[in-house]
């Protein structure tokens, strides 16, 4: 790329910031650990994000990631064991820095272009997903693989995944699946479909061009969303909002697309129990919210799984151990009881999320 000038990083840097012509450039560099955001990642990114708003000289601002595995594999989940063995202080800190971010982007006043290549999970999904260009590949495997670590999506997620069609963000939701390009289409999660090998090309013509004609020169037709032909037992089998009453539907459904039902119940017995039924409640009750009010409702709830024993033992079982074999508590969704989960979404009083951003919009 021509023109190009790097502010205030070098090539080490966990987040890298340029300017190629009119286009505001972050690449995320943490390519063995898939880009995973660290807390003086996002305390950078939020930093340059407000300064380019202001910029005259930025036209619009992409985003990508280092490497060939994808653009972010989520929050340094490690690092949030680690603190959570210390007491999780910093990871409060984490997230409000992160949500930050995520409530930005949203509001962002210049086209913020989202690379979504590769894996895109969990944070990756909050800084690419509220974004107002967001383009997928054939490569993307995005979503939201709260549950399997004893959490609940959070960075907007579960406002996002509440305005899919349907049912399918909550299939989405509650099972952690990954999710391909047609059916990150198809959820809302994404705009365009460009061919991984036209990156490049599309990143190069942003330097002058407009996004919505550089996106259209690049961009083709996705191929058909396997979660769309799926609606009619998806839609079925999620409309309740009780997840044990989910799976008894999805495990007794006898239509076209039976088999795919039983397996999505096998996978949702797997999750954690609780971080199901407050997954389930979190996508009911943001219905009708702002971003800001979805991002302090989980802000509530992820603080709660800080203090709770699965979101710690789902990183141990996954992550640090992995040995895969989580010992959830309960153990069972019939042992999660409505008071439980009623306790992740109390106020926290002095705690709240401060998002601080009303000087910046």
């Amino acid at each position: 790329m021509a023109d190009s000038t790097q502010t205030g990083t070098d090539n080490n840097a966990e987040v890298l910031f340029e300017r190629h012509g009119q286009l505001g450039v972050v690449t995320l560099n943490r390519p063995r650990a898939v880009n995973a955001l660290t807390a003086g990642m996002v305390g950078a990114l939020l930093e340059q994000l407000i300064a380019w708003a202001d910029d005259d000289g930025v036209a619009a601002v992409v985003i990508r990631g280092a490497g060939e595995r994808g653009l972010c594999a989520g929050g340094d989940i490690v690092a949030i064991y680690e603190d959570m063995l210390a007491g999780g202080g910093q990871t409060a800190d984490f997230w409000q820095t992160e949500y930050r971010v995520n409530s930005l982007i949203a509001r962002y006043p210049k086209p913020y272009v989202a690379l979504m290549d590769g894996l895109v999970l969990g944070g990756g999904v909050g800084i690419s997903a509220h974004g107002s260009v967001r383009v997928v590949t054939e490569r993307t495997r995005m979503g939201m693989p709260e549950t399997t670590i004893g959490f609940a999506p959070d960075v907007g997620g579960t406002l996002l995944l509440s305005r899919a069609p349907g049912e399918a963000g909550t299939h989405a939701a509650l099972t952690a699946a990954h999710l391909s390009a047609a059916d990150a289409l198809y959820l809302g999660l994404a705009d365009h479909y460009v061919p991984s090998a036209r990156l490049e090309e599309l990143v190069l013509a942003l330097e002058n061009e407009t996004a919505e004609a550089a996106v259209g020169r690049c961009g083709e037709a996705p191929p058909p969303s396997t979660l769309e032909q799926h609606r009619n037992w998806i839609d079925s089998c999620y409309a309740s909002d009780d997840a044990g009453e989910i799976v008894r539907r999805l495990r007794t459904f006898d239509g076209e697309g039976n088999v795919e039902a039983a397996l999505a119940a096998d996978t949702i017995e797997a999750k954690s129990p609780t971080s199901v039924r407050v997954t389930l409640a979190s996508l009911r009750r943001v219905k009708g919210m702002t971003l800001d009010e979805a991002l302090a409702q989980e802000y509530r709830v992820g603080l709660r799984f800080l203090a709770a024993p699965d979101f710690r033992e789902g990183i141990r079982a996954q992550v640090v151990d992995k040995d895969r074999t989580p010992h959830w508590n309960p153990s069972t969704l019939a042992g999660v009881l409505p008071e439980q989960v009623e306790r992740f979404f109390e106020p926290l009083g002095s705690r709240e999320l401060d998002l601080g951003l009303k000087e910046t919009t």
